[in-house]
């Protein structure tokens, strides 16, 4: 198991440095230093000595990949590339181009960002794989049927028209929440009940469509017919062999998302107004901040790698099958 552990790790390495070469060279193509310095320069001209001095004070002063004008590895390693980069593997996020500490931004942040994915998690995953149980018992039927209809339905309809279409009726008709806004502690209560609810129904069409796929594909195995021979009813069935049986598929979904559930929604949290990690990056990225906008992209990148060790790591405990060396 460890051996297995450390060699996925070894792989990782490449693949955050791929990831970050790929993030430095889509910002860097439609901008430069000088542009940056410009646009948080704020000023319509801009001397150049203030574009200088910007980019001195943020390190972006150096070239881009390769330093032509150095010898042996400081061509390599006196570049901006090379500066940002190491400091990110060693989970230094530095500051931003605002100059505000990302590390505190990203503490702060995630709770917001935590308020809202850990429910919609929770909720949805009871109300999806309950729903595509009622399905399963139901199979063959027209029941069945519309069911399916109305998943492909909602699968069929952007997540902006839930979120639009929610704070329309719910805050603006009804006036039962604030329409975004956020608060501290137990206030903030009320600012998240919209956000989740459209959460969890924006996810029940493709959520209860995978599982009915899994739990019919399990009610079709040997162990279910023997099951039914020796006289189990149908619900026995269905929560004692087939619900547990499709639990690896289950957990292989839920386990993979875990480590990514505080980096937030970058539309939900737009449109609410709430101050996660979401709306965080999706601010850096109008504000063209290249620092913040590579920190949240390589630690999107680190959540997901760590969420696809603990899915391989998970199949060992569900089935004793399995075994990782």
């Amino acid at each position: 198991m460890m051996a297995y552990i450390i060699r996925r790790i070894l792989y990782a390495i490449p693949i955050l440095i791929g990831v970050n070469i790929l993030t430095f060279l889509l910002f860097f193509v439609v901008n430069s230093p000088d542009d940056m310095a410009r646009m948080h320069l704020g000023e319509k001209r801009v001397t150049p000595e203030a574009i200088e001095s910007w980019k001195q004070e943020r390190g972006y002063d150096r070239p881009l990949l390769i330093n032509s004008e150095a010898s042996g590895l400081d061509r390599i390693t006196d570049t901006i590339f090379f500066q940002k980069s190491v400091k990110l593997f060693q989970f230094e996020f530095g500051t931003s181009d605002s100059n505000r500490d990302i590390g505190y931004d990203i503490s702060q942040r995630m709770w917001p960002s935590l308020a809202i994915a850990i429910p919609v998690l929770v909720v949805g995953l009871l109300v999806n794989i309950t729903y595509a149980l009622l399905i399963a018992f139901f199979r063959a039927t027209y029941i069945d049927f519309w069911s399916v209809v109305l998943c492909v339905v909602m699968m069929s309809i952007s997540g902006l028209f839930y979120i639009i279409g929610g704070q329309y009726l719910v805050s603006k008709i009804l006036h039962l929440v604030p329409i975004s806004g956020y608060d501290t502690g137990l206030s903030a209560a009320k600012f998240l009940i919209l956000p989740v609810i459209i959460g969890v129904i924006g996810g029940i069409g493709a959520g209860t469509r995978w599982y009915r796929t899994l739990f019919l594909e399990e009610i079709n195995k040997d162990y279910v017919r023997t099951a039914r021979a020796k006289g189990l009813s149908e619900t026995i069935v269905l929560y004692r062999h087939v619900l547990k049986n499709a639990m690896i598929p289950i957990l292989t979904g839920v386990v993979v998302v875990l480590p990514l559930l505080f980096m937030g929604s970058l539309i939900t949290e737009s449109f609410f107004g709430i101050p996660g990690l979401g709306s965080y990056t999706i601010d850096a990225i109008n504000n063209q901040d290249f620092a913040v906008v590579r920190a949240m992209v390589f630690l999107g990148s680190v959540l997901y790698i760590l969420g696809l060790l603990l899915t391989d790591i998970s199949y060992t405990l569900v089935d004793p099958r399995v075994r990782l060396s």
